[in-house]
């Protein structure tokens, strides 16, 4: 017998497999980006689902596309870049 070693061990962790991700494949949603994660993704949250955003930064407000959902996060890319300055910025900088 193994005590202490099921799969009940606390309220520790995120989503369960018993509870769909609020999020599909394949869709398309307005997230704003909140952090940055240890590999350098922007992270999203969506009903508190984690969204790792590749190329994001903090503070941008962007649309993304799902492309790969696990059990307790998703990885998705943009779609729409961001409402920022930075665009305006770059554009007036190539004239």
């Amino acid at each position: 017998m193994s005590y202490g070693q099921g799969r009940d061990r606390g309220g520790f962790g995120g989503f369960r497999s018993s509870k769909p991700a609020p999020v599909e494949t394949g869709k398309e949603y307005d997230v704003s980006i909140t952090e940055i994660s240890r590999r350098g993704d922007g992270i999203a949250k969506i009903e508190g689902f984690i969204i790792f955003v590749s190329g994001a930064k903090v503070g941008q407000q962007a649309k993304i596309k799902i492309i790969d959902v696990a059990p307790r996060f998703a990885k998705a890319e943009i779609v729409d870049g961001s409402s920022s300055e930075e665009t305006s910025s770059e554009e007036t900088a190539s004239e």
